[in-house]
């Protein structure tokens, strides 16, 4: 670890991060992405990605330098010393241990997910909002699906927010990005069922048998599921007691996720 501490923001370093931080196409380009916070740190190198660099404030961390530096089996020469200004000026989170981490990012191609013999998927379409992304991968992973996959994507997986909001877990979770057509044609030669959150369906989430192999989708949060999805879906829906016609998109996919949960734990 160098003992020298980055105190300027026209440090090299310091205009990367910056970079990588508010740009998607940077990211993309570069191949790389930001993990805040030393869960999440820990969490994205048990799950195989690759870190490149990581950047400690050690006013803002709880742990002392060296300290830090003999909890992480990673090579010294990729840990820096960051300022408390210049780290709160990067930091998008207010509780983040001091860590901030960039990581080469990684495929997610279809083929490549494993599912069990009797798997459960969640699928995402176009949802746009990187809180409701986050929040799905977390649910996903407390729920143990086999994986997400993300249909249309328009937000970016490796924006930062969606992993501070999934706490990690969008590295614990197997997920894939694809076409509708493509993921529809992959899910169809698996033999799974669709079954698609739609505010407006006749039938009920809870009456569906979700024991055998089955997706979840859930739609965007301004439009729903798209005619694609709406014609190869059996539509469920979560009946509303009150004024409000439906639930956040992230809400709807944990309801949905834990009812199937739920069936597949009686039959054990």
């Amino acid at each position: 670890m160098s003992t020298e501490i980055i105190t300027s923001n026209q440090n090299p370093k310091v205009k990367f991060l910056n970079k990588l931080y508010s740009k998607s196409s940077f990211r993309k380009s570069e191949g790389l992405f930001i993990v805040e916070g030393e869960r999440e740190l820990q969490r994205a190198i048990k799950s195989g990605y690759q870190v490149e660099s990581i950047f400690y404030c050690p006013e803002v961390g709880h742990k002392k330098n060296l300290e830090f530096q003999n909890s992480l089996n990673i090579d010294e020469s990729k840990i820096f010393l960051i300022g408390q200004s210049i780290f709160e000026n990067l930091a998008y989170r207010e509780f983040s241990d001091g860590v901030i981490s960039v990581f080469k990012s990684q495929s997610h191609n279809l083929n490549d997910l494993k599912l069990s013999e009797n798997p459960l998927v969640i699928i995402i379409e176009t949802v746009e909002k990187p809180g409701n992304l986050g929040a799905i991968f977390r649910t996903a992973d407390a729920a143990k699906v086999d994986a997400i996959i993300v249909c249309d994507p328009n937000t970016d997986l490796y924006n930062p927010n969606v992993i501070r909001a999934s706490v990690g877990c969008l590295f614990s979770v197997p997920f894939a990005i694809g076409s509708s057509e493509e993921t529809f044609e992959w899910l169809k030669s698996k033999k799974i069922s669709l079954y698609g959150g739609v505010s407006s369906a006749k039938e009920v989430y809870f009456k569906v048998d979700y024991k055998k192999p089955s997706a979840i989708v859930v739609g965007s949060e301004a439009d729903g599921l798209s005619e694609f999805w709406l014609k190869n879906t059996e539509q469920i829906k979560i009946p509303m007691q009150g004024t409000a016609d439906s639930l956040n998109v992230s809400v709807s996919c944990a309801v949905i996720i834990f009812e199937a949960v739920r069936q597949r734990w009686l039959v054990k």
